[in-house]
């Protein structure tokens, strides 16, 4: 499963153009999951709505975001650790509002002072929250340090929920010893996947079978890059999907002979199709020389903090999908 980005309830019921798009449902199938931010319950709860009429099957809610204008600027996101109080309201209201689950991310707590994870996980289990994700950090962390995996068992005994452990899951066997650290359900990585979209299946094939899945050959990495980057044009538009392309196309070219210089090349063109061009230029000669990218995100340098779209990888049996 593959959660959106985080999303404004007021925007949504705002009917933004950019904030519905970002909760557009591809109607590629599998299981379309809105993930939703604000501090109010009537706004969280008409913005619900909204996203299940158009097509949601699953909200989340999150109390994890540590950004500081939607932490402190909104008292949302990872704030609502530290009411509780307004934050079952919250809770409450959302799982009344619509007929699908509703689940929650959230962090450890707001500081180490102050690890409520485990209490507000009951509270979210009274409200009837269906599902907790916890990443294994406090908001005054943001992404420094290492996520805390052993902490997040504390939560697993709690509830009688499922819990999904996240953070820091890099490789398989991050998303190995993290299960097995937490006693959690299932994983959800982040940054695991910049560049390397492909992870998430690897990191599923690891936990079902033990055996791994190699890296893609170059030519298909190729293949999935130019299809994203065509998704981001067509989603964002052309100028605004260029400037955001850059990033991605970046990821994925760290490891690679002379990725410095195409990334420098890159970033200065504002034209799609001379970036396409580029893009030839620096893969085809690459895949003529049977040149391999391998490697874990660690070693191809993907684990610098920064928040990232999130996506879940389940290991509940046969049943479990890896987007």
């Amino acid at each position: 499963m593959v959660v959106s980005e985080m999303i404004a309830s007021w925007a949504m019921i705002r009917e933004n153009k950019k904030t519905l798009s970002m909760a557009e449902i591809d109607g590629h199938g599998g299981v379309s999951a809105v993930q939703l931010a604000g501090c109010d319950p009537v706004a969280m709860a008409e913005a619900a709505r909204l996203a299940v009429d158009r097509g949601a099957h699953l909200i989340d809610i999150n109390f994890g975001c540590p950004v500081k204008k939607v932490a402190v600027g909104q008292a949302a996101g990872s704030a609502l650790m530290r009411d509780e109080v307004a934050a079952a309201a919250i809770l409450t209201a959302t799982v009344k509002a619509v007929p699908v689950p509703v689940t929650l991310k959230m962090r450890m707590g707001w500081d180490h002072a102050n690890l409520n994870a485990p209490r507000l996980a009951r509270v979210a289990q009274d409200a009837g929250i269906r599902m907790i994700t916890i990443h294994g950090r406090t908001r005054q962390q943001f992404y420094t340090g290492s996520a805390d995996w052993a902490f997040v068992r504390q939560v697993k005994a709690a509830v009688g929920i499922p819990v999904i452990v996240n953070g820091d899951i890099l490789t398989e066997d991050d998303a190995a010893s993290a299960l097995a650290s937490s006693g959690a359900d299932g994983v959800m990585i982040g940054r695991g996947c910049y560049g390397r979209p492909w992870f998430l299946a690897q990191a599923a094939h690891y936990l079902r079978t033990g055996t791994r899945l190699a890296e893609p050959v170059l030519d298909r990495q190729k293949a999935i890059l130019l299809e994203h980057y065509q998704a981001m044009l067509t989603q964002f538009g052309v100028g605004p999907g260029v400037r955001l392309a850059r990033k991605h196309l970046s990821w994925y070219s760290r490891g690679l002979p002379g990725s410095a210089e195409f990334r420098a090349s890159m970033n200065r063109l504002a034209d799609a199709g001379s970036v396409l061009a580029l893009v030839d230029r620096f893969y085809d000669p690459l895949i003529a020389r049977g040149v391999t990218r391998s490697g874990s995100a660690t070693e191809l340098g993907f684990d610098e903090g920064g928040a990232a779209d999130q996506a879940s990888v389940h290991n509940r049996g046969p049943g479990a999908q890896a987007a």
